[in-house]
């Protein structure tokens, strides 16, 4: 066990210094691999054979700690599971629309997130010429125009027809984006594509299924491969929040 939490705590740290002096395009949720590197190696000094001091500890304490670990463990398995089983989605060719997620904006134009999300959507309107789509994002603080106008101004340089885009310009959150957006579209009838990227759509899926949406399908955009496993494990954290706020 002290060896296990050596390896990960070293490996936590080593990639929250990759994150945060290497790797671009990180949102500052990274900070966790460094908390997790703290735990780790604090668990490490507990566990060593030498002083063994977990084994010091009150009985109903070490109980507590084994049951609760064993809980998270495989509660984070099981979400991670479905986060998995969307990576690859295909949507039919039929969709009536597709909305495009939301993702940061900045001075030059759609950040690394939101042109994959771009790109997938594009391809898809290519491919099918009649579906619509509804691009759906605000404005946040430190963006120069809305998400939504970004998003706009990204696919009719590429070609799409402006007639086929709607914008959305209100929503700051997953959930908004799918509630906003149903006011463009029939929830109950139209078939709908959600556009986001890969890690991200399970929990939108589940979303949309929540806020009435009968015919919801995914379309998986790539995502930044070095940070693959922090964003899958920020996205647990924000599955476990939605459930809890009844989003999904």
């Amino acid at each position: 066990m002290a060896v296990f939490f050596l390896i990960t705590g070293v490996l936590s740290f080593l990639y929250f210094l990759a994150i945060a002096f290497v790797i671009p395009n990180a949102t500052s949720f990274f900070v966790i691999w460094l908390a997790v590197a703290c735990f780790c190696f604090v668990m490490f000094s507990l566990f060593r054979r030498k002083k063994r001091l977990f084994s010091r500890l009150p009985l109903w304490f070490r109980r507590f700690f084994t049951i609760a670990a064993g809980i998270g463990a495989v509660l984070f398995i099981i979400v991670e599971g479905g986060i998995i089983s969307q990576f690859w989605v295909k949507p039919p060719a039929d969709l009536d629309y597709i909305v495009v997620l939301g993702a940061q904006m900045k001075n030059t134009g759609p950040s690394r997130v939101l042109q994959m999300r771009l790109d997938a959507a594009y391809d898809y309107l290519a491919a099918n010429e009649n579906a619509k789509a509804v691009l759906s994002g605000g404005q946040g603080p430190d963006e120069i125009m809305s998400e939504a106008q970004g998003m706009y101004n990204y696919l009719i340089s590429r070609g799409i027809n402006p007639e086929r885009l709607i914008l959305e310009d209100r929503s700051t959150s997953t959930y908004q984006n799918l509630i906003f957006s149903s006011d463009y579209l029939d929830k109950e009838k139209d078939k709908v594509g959600i556009v986001t990227n890969n890690f991200h759509v399970f929990r939108a899926k589940a979303i949309a299924k929540k806020a009435g949406y009968a015919n919801i399908y995914g379309i998986a955009a790539k995502s930044e491969a070095s940070l693959q496993v922090n964003n899958m494990t920020r996205e647990f954290f924000a599955i476990i929040k939605d459930f809890l706020v009844d989003n999904l």
